[in-house]
């Protein structure tokens, strides 16, 4: 295997959710130069969130008693907030009126969420559309085949107490599970980035655009952003038909913030260090990740041990004023 300078092993092997450009792609140019010519990846501008419309379970539980829970239909007002989603998803990949932009839609194969993508799609030119595909690992988490509406409010009484993220449902899924086939997902659409499946030409913005439900969505987001658990304990659910834009900022980052408010990150229930991070990302520039990435540090460690040994005070080189210039390398 031949070698590479570590600025190229760093463009091959990747930084962050991402992974890398492929070997033919110049070190950081996917993430700063979006649709340079020559470059191996070119990223999507938007990627969007979005959780299905109005359901016949959401305005009454017994339906699932009697409805496997993948043909729940949409309510007629979910077609309705389908429809409006979709002039909101339209006027957001819009914005810029001299921009080329296409789309491209996944969306999570139980009827409410395929019922969704039509509602959303009546908004769409037909040359604005790349394409759409059903997938499977953004479906509904699974609380078990048809529900006893009693028993079931027992138990979402008992995941409160447990936790979120961690607590199974009887012949069921965890939120842990739903996070395992998210990251599963990624990996897949990755290769679809690399292997140009969802590109057009060199001018024209992609947008993704995923038609999935509130659970499996912000798993996504804590999966792409790297949020702890306890962080995604603190989130609150979509709203029927709620969507949420991760936008590619100048530096190579994805930030909700280059799209919604700070305002509305809180309503959403991210912790003022989320949203520092999220700011961070907005104006990120990859190259200096090491030195200037918000990793959440303190949310692991709160005592520092920062009293330099006095082996290693006698390497350290000062100039006239005591303050350290560098340290001597030990023998």
């Amino acid at each position: 295997m031949s070698s590479s300078s570590p600025k190229t092993a760093a463009a091959s092997q990747g930084e962050g959710e991402g992974g890398g450009g492929g070997k033919d792609s110049c070190a950081f140019c996917e993430m700063t130069k979006q649709h340079a010519a020559g470059c191996a990846r070119r990223l999507p501008k938007r990627i969007i969130l979005v959780r299905h419309g109005e359901s016949q379970g959401n305005l009454d539980m017994s339906a699932y008693s009697t409805t496997p829970d993948y043909r729940i239909p949409l309510t007629p007002r979910g077609v309705e907030q389908a429809r409006a989603a979709g002039r909101g998803i339209l006027d957001a990949v819009s914005s810029s009126p001299d921009a080329n932009w296409k789309v491209y839609f996944y969306v999570s194969p139980y009827e409410r969420t395929r019922a969704t993508l039509r509602g959303i799609g009546a908004a769409f030119p037909r040359h604005r559309v790349i394409g759409a595909r059903e997938e499977c690992r953004v479906r509904e988490q699974d609380f078990g085949n048809f529900q006893v509406e009693e028993r079931m409010r027992a138990i979402k009484e008992t995941r409160e107490r447990f936790g979120r993220f961690f607590f199974r449902f009887p012949e069921g899924e965890s939120a842990a599970d739903v996070f395992d086939r998210v990251a599963s997902f990624l990996e897949s659409l990755w290769r679809d980035i690399d292997n140009g499946r969802l590109d057009q030409s060199i001018g024209c913005e992609t947008n993704l655009v995923i038609v999935s439900h509130g659970l499996t969505s912000r798993v996504f987001m804590m999966k792409w952003f790297k949020w702890t658990v306890e962080q995604f304990e603190r989130l609150n659910n979509f709203d029927n038909c709620e969507f949420r834009v991760m936008q590619l900022g100048p530096g190579g980052e994805y930030s909700l913030l280059m799209h919604h408010t700070k305002e509305e990150l809180e309503g959403w229930g991210l912790s003022p260090e989320m949203i520092t991070d999220q700011q961070w990302r907005a104006s990120a520039n990859r190259r200096s990740w090491a030195e200037e990435c918000s990793s959440f540090i303190a949310t692991f460690f709160d005592n520092w041990n920062d009293d330099t040994p006095e082996e290693e005070k006698d390497t350290q080189e000062k100039d006239d004023d005591g303050k350290i210039i560098k340290s001597l390398e030990l023998p």
